[in-house]
């Protein structure tokens, strides 16, 4: 299981000469702040904007207001 608590999830495009140095497939990635690779390659941006926003955890409800 994913742990998306605490860290940020970004997208990055990794151009072919940078995969070859770090042996990935060039693509967008999601990554942690950190830097590292969570999901990718996605074909387009918007590919890894999407799986962002599916990894991302819901937002607590809103508490409710007394009447």
């Amino acid at each position: 299981m994913l742990d998306m608590t605490t860290k940020e999830l970004s997208s990055r495009h990794v151009k072919a000469e940078e995969a070859l140095r770090l042996g990935v497939v060039s693509g967008w990635y999601t990554t942690k702040m950190s830097g590292t690779f969570v999901t990718g390659p996605h074909d387009t941006h918007e590919d890894a904007l999407r799986k962002i926003a599916e990894l991302r955890p819901p937002a607590p409800p809103a508490p409710k207001r007394k009447s």
